[in-house]
């Protein structure tokens, strides 16, 4: 029998340095948790950062 062991899933990926826009407008903040988007601030909508884009993807595709 061998010890199998599931990887730990509650560890967050590193944040990886977006590209500054292309027009060099500062990036918006995420309205969950305030670090920079792949969004200049001009962006209009709700802001997320990429991991909180992909956590509120998890959330609302398993709502049922």
């Amino acid at each position: 029998m061998s010890d199998y062991r599931t990887a730990d899933t509650t560890t967050e990926p590193a944040p990886t340095a977006a590209p500054a826009p292309a027009d060099g407008s500062p990036f918006a903040e995420c309205v969950l948790c305030r670090k920079p988007t792949e969004y200049p601030e001009s962006h209009k909508g709700i802001t997320l950062c990429p991991v909180c884009e992909w956590r509120e993807a998890e959330r609302t595709a398993c709502s049922g």
